[in-house]
């Protein structure tokens, strides 16, 4: 393979609000990393936060700092101790990256590793606190990558690291067979929440939220829609059941209120999966008389360890279909109408892809 020129374009965060394109030095990948052609990146709802500087400090540590952390691309050069990776192989990242050593990732919960932060032991979290992927190219430690399967395109492959949010929650609670599945959020995880809950048995799915795309996600997965400006959720759920209640419920919105309000659509000896992240310094009210008298088990699940594999298998296999989310393509000198077609939803968008490499 070529190996690329010492610079390349990458979105290069200066501060709160303030971005630019720069060409900035391709970097050299360490022992166990390897040096990625990135193809697709696709833009993230925690995206925009980091830009305009909601959790500056913590991510991005400092400034500058390049993020984007949803991609796929292709290995073009190994670390020397890199054996399970070949150049030309065409791989989907994650933003998580264990220590591989710590008591969480022996057990495979690298989300939740015990050295989070600490480089120098391994751990990456990219796009947050490691150099991300809006970039023609990136380095990225072997262990954080997944072979994609002959067949599934970038842009697809791209979006994985979302979906394995909405697969993860769905391993942790479970489907039950022909049951009921309410999701809060018709954002692209909980539209993927809705396609996996029914692609694994559910027999109904029932999407709460408001706007376009909740009248989109009719069409991509929900059998029923609940509009909670204009309805009272837990009465429309209700109706919907019954008036047992939903099997499994999703919350993917992180707004404020939906986590009680999940609790209350919930049957007795139901469970629910909590995916969308609040604000830092939330706390949310809840029915906890409910929660214990219907014996109603909560999960809270972050990001998408050891699903990755399963989704591209998936798609590969065509028994999950999400090219219905890539609605739009940009080159990476577009990124600003890119994250504003994304950020105000233009023209239906929902998952909106940068192509670093497009124009060279």
């Amino acid at each position: 393979m070529m190996q690329p020129e010492k610079t390349m374009k990458a979105i290069v965060l200066l501060g709160p609000d303030e971005f630019e394109l720069q060409h900035i030095t391709v970097p050299v990948p360490e022992d166990d990393e390897v040096l990625c052609k990135i193809h697709a990146v696709a833009i993230c709802g925690s995206d925009p936060k980091i830009i305009h500087g909601d959790m500056k400090g913590i991510w991005p540590p400092t400034y500058p700092f390049v993020i984007g952390h949803e991609w796929a691309g292709e290995v073009i050069a190994l670390g020397s101790s890199v054996k399970g990776l070949w150049v030309g192989q065409r791989v989907a990242g994650e933003a998580h990256c264990g220590c591989g050593v710590c008591a969480m990732c022996k057990q495979g919960r690298y989300n939740l590793c015990l050295n989070y932060g600490k480089k120098e032991m391994g751990h990456r979290h990219y796009g947050h606190n490691t150099t991300g992927s809006y970039a023609q190219y990136g380095v990225f430690k072997e262990r954080s990558l997944t072979p994609i399967p002959d067949g599934v395109p970038y842009d697809q492959a791209a979006i994985v690291d979302a979906a394995g949010t909405g697969l993860h929650a769905i391993e942790l609670t479970g489907i039950t067979p022909g049951g009921t599945v309410v999701v809060f959020g018709p954002g692209p995880i909980g539209m993927v929440v809705g396609k996996l809950a029914k692609l694994l048995g559910a027999g109904k799915v029932i999407m709460i939220g408001r706007g376009e795309r909740l009248r989109i996600s009719l069409n991509i997965c929900a059998d029923h829609i609940v509009d909670f400006e204009k309805n009272n959720v837990v009465e429309e759920v209700r109706k919907l059941t019954g008036g047992i209640g939903a099997d499994e419920v999703f919350e993917c919105s992180g707004a404020s209120g939906t986590i009680d309000q999940s609790l209350q659509v919930t049957r007795k000896g139901g469970k629910v999966g909590l995916l969308g992240i609040p604000s830092p310094g939330s706390r949310a009210p809840i029915d906890d008389r409910k929660l214990i008298l219907d014996e109603i088990t909560l999960f809270g699940s972050r990001a998408n360890p050891n699903v990755s594999g399963k989704l591209l298998s998936m798609i590969s296999a065509g028994k999950l279909y999400i090219a219905d989310l890539v609605t739009h393509h940009f080159s990476i000198d577009d990124f600003a109408i890119a994250l504003d077609t994304f950020v105000h939803r233009k023209d239906g968008a929902i998952k909106v892809i940068i192509e670093p490499n497009r124009n060279d």
